[in-house]
């Protein structure tokens, strides 16, 4: 049964903010294929979203902003699209991690790093070591990200300890299986944000999601701003969360 998109409606009065907002990042090619632009322009203009979303949510009070910037699916697009958003990373990383640095965010990569280019792991290093000790908004980056490639790894690590001795195989369970995911340390997403209408999760944070509240926005990447994000965080606040219960579950 698909979901209802949330229609973009007046800014909403102000309310307090999930502690953890993760967001599909989706629509850049549509959204440049409809001004007759190449996609490359479509990327570009996404980081500029980017830049926009990451100060809104620090300025709305989310604690935790994760972001699916590059899936392990997206490799098999076309060398030069590739190329241009390896580049854009290069760049985004490069421009801005002293912004963020400055403005006490905390960064934060999830993903697969093995087999990625030596100077990417650099970036993605950086971004953390420098601003490892921030305690304001959290941006987890999910890059050369799947939900199925990440579950996988935490099944082989907890097979190496049962083969280990380590863990007896009855000891295995849902919250010890989560100690091995690439965000042990991570409260779930209290709400997952779609843009482009698209409604579904594409391989992104299966585990985490399972109580999650998803939103889907029409708009394409591009076009995402601080209104629509207030605008979904209000849709999140309108929800009854029971977590699986009969009754709501009081804060996030």
């Amino acid at each position: 049964m698909s979901m209802p998109e949330v229609p973009l409606i007046a800014s909403p009065a102000p309310f307090e903010a999930p502690r953890h907002v993760a967001i599909i990042m989706d629509g850049n090619g549509r959204w440049a294929a409809a001004r007759g632009l190449p996609r490359s322009e479509g990327h570009r203009r996404g980081v500029e979203a980017l830049r926009r979303t990451v100060r809104a949510a620090g300025e709305l009070g989310v604690g935790i902003l994760t972001i699916f910037s590059f899936s392990s699916e997206n490799w098999s697009r076309p060398p030069a699209e590739v190329r241009d958003l390896m580049g854009l990373l290069r760049r985004f990383i490069r421009n801005d991690l002293a912004e963020l640095h400055g403005n006490n965010v905390r960064v934060r990569v999830i993903g697969e790093r093995d087999g990625l280019a030596p100077d990417i792991l650099r970036l993605l290093e950086e971004a953390e070591e420098l601003t490892r000790h921030n305690d304001g908004l959290m941006l987890v980056v999910a890059f050369n990200y799947g939900a199925r490639q990440e579950i996988a790894r935490a099944a082989r690590l907890l097979a190496r300890e049962v083969r280990a001795g380590r863990l007896d195989p009855e000891g295995v369970t849902a919250d010890l299986l989560a100690r091995f995911l690439d965000t042990p340390d991570l409260p779930d997403p209290d709400l997952i944000i779609r843009t482009s209408g698209e409604q579904r999760l594409s391989n992104f944070l299966l585990w985490q999601a399972a109580y999650s509240e998803l939103v889907f926005v029409p708009i394409h990447w591009p076009d995402f701003d601080r209104a629509v994000l207030e605008q979904a965080l209000a849709e999140y606040h309108r929800r009854e969360r029971r977590f699986g219960g009969l009754a709501a579950r009081a804060g996030s």
